[in-house]
């Protein structure tokens, strides 16, 4: 084999491996781009003095952009998290305090709000609260990051629960 050859074979497969390696490198930090602003909502019940309700905290390191909001109560589908929905669940006289989420809605990261609380004195009025929103009524919110596609959800209700 004549030397110019060895010298070209050389140069092509060192173009091909710098290609690789470029091309690996790119991905690796694309993948760190999106996983620097990856949300994490976390529902949490709270049941405390006075208070009961579900208490939504964005953990992650970059906003959560709303697609879709699904509830349920009883196990059967009521509709989005919204003011009908809301009016079909809750009884007038005991009507909390809520925070809807509409499609496009955006949590900021470290932003804490609750999609639902009631607030009362009244230890019967919270215990029959707290059924409702710890086993019976069941909240998922559908939610990506900026840069979209991810379809990531988080339900009021842990894995393995289901609404009665």
């Amino acid at each position: 084999m004549r030397a110019d050859t060895v010298i070209a074979v050389a140069a092509a497969v060192i173009a091909l491996g710098s290609l690789w390696v470029s091309h690996s490198q790119g991905r690796a930090t694309r993948l760190h781009n999106r996983q620097s602003v990856r949300p994490i909502l976390q529902i949490r019940r709270i049941h405390e003095d006075g208070r009961v309700g579900l208490q939504m905290i964005n953990a992650g390191l970059g906003p959560a952009i709303v697609t879709n909001t699904v509830v349920r109560l009883n196990g059967e589908f009521v509709g989005r998290w919204d003011r009908d929905v809301k009016s079909r669940i809750f009884a007038a006289s005991d009507w909390p305090m809520t925070y809807s989420l509409r499609q496009g809605a955006v949590v900021l990261n470290g932003q804490q709000t609750f999609l639902v609380r009631y607030d009362s004195d009244v230890p019967d009025r919270l215990e029959r609260f707290w059924d409702l929103v710890s086993s019976r009524l069941a909240i998922d919110v559908h939610y990506e990051s900026v840069y979209g596609g991810e379809r990531f959800i988080v339900s009021s209700l842990p894995r393995g629960d289901q609404a009665r």
